[in-house]
């Protein structure tokens, strides 16, 4: 097809134009028909003009908020809440995830904080998600930056606003509750709970129990559960003691999964806070019995038992400089008899019901 007197506008034998250019890694291809030159010179100015407009708008494109998040996401792919941060993201994404990161601030959250009130969540709940947000700005703001070096965030971050929050009371279940919710739990997420409710474990360290920080201990002819630092809440090794009714636990789970002690369907259990557990709770009419009230239970029970404060943080974990950083088989078979103590339904009643009260 001959070329004309304009680079890019080619005329075929029965006069019709075509606009075929390449401009700035990108092409413009455009069948004008039978117009004049004049005409198709207009024509090939102005998608020059809009390439030129698509161009400076990409080069100086703000980052949207997603943007921000998928970064966070990856900067966060090695730390133990990487999958709650995940859930939190997906949570702020379809209200802002479209904005420029310049954008988010109380006015345009606020569709996400009444969507999240009107499904019945606390703002205890909706405070964690909006605290991801902030951390999220943050870092748009003091890390993240463009090809030229400029933040993706050129100033600090607005104040987001947090609700107001009534933190509600912890729950120790009674024996009577215990057996209530229990026997509605499918058999893995029951086991869990009896589990969780005879070591104090965090709902974060029991799904994540690996057979891999199983220490055996031959003078006791049992072990423990050693949980790394990188994985405890205080960041200090935790020596998880097992009472009977734990090491019975331990004992069905043998051979279920070759990495985690308590998995579901192959895989790990991301939290036991599930539509299960919600059911059984609602069933057993206890709809405010929280999975970590099962470690409230378990601290409660040794204190109705008479074990010490010292003995207590020891076995639930709490971080003390006076605790050792290992025990020997005796301190550990006096924490395991300690532990036993909360098997005795009579001797940890009382102070159960004064805590319910």
């Amino acid at each position: 097809m001959p070329s004309t007197r304009t680079a890019g506008i080619t005329i075929d034998g029965n006069g019709r134009r075509t606009i075929n250019k390449a401009y700035r890694g990108a092409r413009v291809f455009v069948r004008l028909g039978a117009v004049c030159q004049e005409h198709a010179e207009r024509r090939l100015a102005q998608e020059i003009e809009r390439l030129q407009w698509e161009v400076e708008r990409r080069t100086h494109a703000r980052p949207l908020f997603s943007d921000c998040c998928n970064r966070f996401l990856a900067e966060s792919k090695y730390k133990r809440t990487k999958d709650t941060i995940a859930w939190h993201v997906a949570m702020l994404l379809p209200y802002v995830g479209d904005l420029d990161v310049r954008r988010v601030h109380d006015d345009t959250l606020r569709p996400f904080i009444e969507a999240r009130l009107a499904e019945g969540k606390s703002p205890i709940t909706i405070n964690r998600t909006l605290e991801v947000a902030r951390a999220i700005l943050n870092r748009a703001a003091r890390a993240y930056r463009d090809a030229d070096g400029f933040p993706w965030l050129e100033t600090a971050p607005p104040l987001i606003t947090m609700l107001p929050e009534s933190p509600r009371l912890p729950h120790p279940v009674s024996w009577d509750e215990q057996d209530r919710i229990f026997r509605r739990l499918p058999d893995h997420l029951a086991r869990m709970a009896l589990f969780a409710v005879n070591t104090g474990l965090r709902d974060s360290n029991l799904c994540g129990l690996q057979w891999s920080w199983e220490v055996p201990i031959p003078e006791l002819e049992r072990s423990v559960f050693v949980v790394p630092a990188s994985e405890f809440k205080s960041r200090r090794a935790h020596v998880v003691i097992l009472n009977d009714a734990a090491c019975s636990i331990i004992e069905t789970q043998r051979g279920k999964h070759a990495l985690w002690v308590f998995p579901y369907r192959g895989t790990r259990v991301n939290g036991m806070n599930n539509t299960a557990w919600q059911r059984a709770r609602r069933a057993a009419k206890l709809p405010d019995v929280r999975v970590h009230d099962l470690r409230h239970t378990f601290a409660t029970r040794l204190r109705a038992a008479g074990v010490s404060a010292e003995d207590r943080a020891a076995l639930l974990g709490h971080s003390l400089r006076t605790m050792p950083e290992h025990y020997a088989s005796a301190d550990i078979g006096r924490l395991v008899g300690l532990a036993n103590r909360v098997l005795d339904r009579v001797g940890t009643t009382t102070i159960l019901r004064v805590a319910n009260g």
